[in-house]
């Protein structure tokens, strides 16, 4: 065997293998779960959190003339006394946070 051949043959493969990291890790999503368990981690940092959930399917979403594909979920925190809800938005390719609002069931007259 050629060693020229041989270390020739390793190296494509090398950089075959880490090229096709990088494209398959460009175009994946972060898991929904760790994209709750983030917001949870934020929300905690102001009180002790009840209850929450995400949607475990992403859906497309637009904000300042952008489409994001986004996770949507919720969170209940209890803040003194209160049980406060809050939906939010995260973008399902980093994670990030794009949207909280305070959601409440108090009908409307």
């Amino acid at each position: 065997m050629n060693w020229k051949t041989f270390f020739l043959g390793a190296a494509v493969g090398m950089i075959s293998g880490y090229m096709t990291k990088e494209i398959l890790c460009q175009n994946t999503n972060v898991t929904p779960e760790k994209v709750l368990g983030a917001v949870k981690k934020q929300f905690k940092q102001n009180g002790p959190i009840s209850g929450s959930w995400i949607h475990m399917t992403s859906e497309p979403y637009e904000k300042n003339l952008i489409t994001y594909n986004v996770y949507k979920g919720g969170i209940s925190q209890n803040h003194q006394g209160l049980n406060e809800q809050f939906e939010f938005i995260a973008d399902a390719k980093t994670g990030a946070l794009l949207e909280v609002t305070p959601f409440s069931n108090e009908p409307s007259l």
